[in-house]
Formats: C-alpha cells, structure tokens, sequence
C-alpha cells in the first residue's frame, strides 16, 4: 500500500471502522534513520489501532525503528517480507528475505527486545519463486517463530522476483487460501492472518472459520464502503455513522485543519473517491472531485458540491 495508506487515508478509514487495525505505508528503515522520521512516523491520534509498517533488513537500524515507534506511540510494529518491487529487492527488503529465514529471525529477535509495549509482527507471502513448496512454507514459519514472534500476516499467493511487475504478483500467481488454512493447523499457538483477493465481508467470514484474522489491502482502497460492514458485522458494534454522506460530511473538521497547516485537498479526497463506487451518481462524485479539488483555494465545500451528484 506504499503511496495509498498515508495518514489522510487512515483517518478517512476509521471514520468507517473503530475496531479495525489500519497500517502505515511501508517505511524502509532507510527512510527512518538518514531522512525525515518525524514525516513517515507522525499519525492522527485518532488512527488507533495502528500499526507501523517497516521495510529492512539490519537487525540493529530495525531495532532502531522499533524504539521510534513506540516513542510515537504505535500499537504493532511490523516487518514487511512480502513486497516483490524491485527496488527493495535491491536493499535486501521485502519477499526475497523468506529465502533467508534465519535473518528474519535475527531481525524480529532484535525488534522484539527493543520494543517493551508493541507487538511485533510479519507479513510475508506463502512462497518465492522456486521456493514455494508448503514444506517450505512450513519451514520458514518454524524457524522465524523462534524470534518469539506470534503474529504472521500471509498473503495466500507466491512473489515471483525476477519477470513480474509488483501489479502482476497481486493478480498472476493463483491464490492458494488452503495452504494458510493448513499453516494455521501446523502452527495452532500462532496467530495466523490470512490476506490477499478478499473482497467482501462474506468473504471475510469464510476465512475466519479457518484462520485467526484477515487483512484486506487494495479492496478496501478502492472500494472504502466495505469497511463500513467490519464492525457491525464482525465484532457486532454498531457505528453512529450510517451513511456514506455522513461519512464524507465527518472529514470536513479534518480536511479544514489540514488545509489550514497548508495542506492541499486533493492530497485528502483522492483517498475518498470510492465512497460511492456502485452508487447512482458515483461517476460524476468521483469526477468533480478529481477535476476540482487541485485547483487553488479548494476546501469542504468541493466534496459538498460533490455530493449533490449522489442521491
């Protein structure tokens, strides 16, 4: 979700769910330590719970991080091995770490001594390339669990490094959802999420017959009005927010505050263009915000002429 879940879009999503974890963008330890901290790490107090996304592979500049995270306050720190770009492949970052399950050992042992209030945990794919055997799925779990760490979020496909685009490891290698349900009988100590291609809250309920959490990414992106399901659905709490409108109207404070530290709007609302994907008028919502809210002096009263388009 690198350029997608930034705090703009965190805060547009727990306007729909309370319950749900929201995660950071991933933020290479790079990034952390030799750039700006204080913009990759600062969040709405409202974002909670929320869990801090790295990319890394040092185990000391994770450690390093982690004591950054919890000095801002996050409630999980979690390592990303499941990323297929290129260029963190380059750095030793993301999915081809699963073929070096002792590093990720070293670096999760080091994030969990340096973290005394966070949890810690992984993300990572059900295999690499060649290395996509379920024993070695089984393997890299043994021996990463080893770090203490308890929580591993997988998405249900295989990365392949060399030949495919970040685009087409979410859509080409098939989803093997089984796989992780077998994983989670392996492993029953461990909490195991399961992630990748779920699109509905049905969807969701399926999967936790099986498993103990589910992670949606770009569905809930695009299709934000699914999250408005999670905690009446899943946790049986009801949100005093019913509509879509209500929850477009509930951003004006925030999108006012923003504007004023000097924010623009379309950095804000281009997280919010698919409240009303389906809807009638949904089209021409999605149309005047995208041609109106970048022109200069644009504020709330853009997303409320928006919405006359949606009945």
């Amino acid at each position: 979700m690198m350029d997608w879940s930034d705090r703009h879009c965190r805060y547009f999503w727990r306007l729909l769910t309370q319950r749900a974890v929201v995660y950071s963008e991933m933020v290479t330890t790079g990034a952390l330590i030799y750039g700006d901290a204080h913009r990759h790490l600062e969040y709405n107090n409202e974002e909670h719970p929320i869990a801090l996304q790295l990319g890394g592979s040092n185990p000391e500049d994770l450690a390093k991080a982690c004591k950054w995270g919890e000095q801002y306050g996050y409630d999980e720190i979690n390592l990303n091995v499941g990323c297929p770009s290129d260029r963190v492949q380059n750095n030793m970052i993301g999915a081809c770490l699963m073929a070096h399950a002792g590093l990720v050992n070293t670096c999760l042992t080091a994030m969990r001594e340096a973290c005394t209030q966070a949890d810690v945990t992984v993300k990572h794919r059900i295999g690499i390339d060649d290395l996509d055997s379920e024993s070695f799925l089984h393997d890299f779990v043994g021996e990463v669990s080893q770090s203490g760490c308890k929580t591993f979020i997988v998405h249900a496909r295989k990365a392949i490094l060399q030949g495919l685009s970040p685009k087409e490891n979410r859509e080409i290698p098939p989803l093997n959802y089984e796989r992780v349900y077998r994983l989670k009988k392996l492993f029953p100590n461990l909490e195991i999420i399961i992630n990748g291609g779920i699109k509905t809250i049905k969807e969701c309920q399926e999967h936790l017959e099986h498993v103990d959490g589910v992670m949606i990414g770009r569905e809930a992106y695009q299709h934000p009005w699914l999250l408005a399901e999670v905690d009446a659905v899943i946790y049986q709490e009801q949100s005093a927010l019913q509509t879509r409108h209500d929850i477009v109207r509930a951003m004006y404070p925030y999108i006012e505050h923003q504007l004023a530290g000097g924010q623009k709007l379309s950095y804000i609302t281009r997280h919010m263009l698919g409240i009303f994907h389906g809807q009638k008028g949904g089209k021409q919502f999605r149309r005047y915000l995208s041609e109106n809210a970048h022109k200069p002096g644009a504020d709330s009263a853009v997303l409320e002429q928006a919405l006359s388009y949606v009945s």
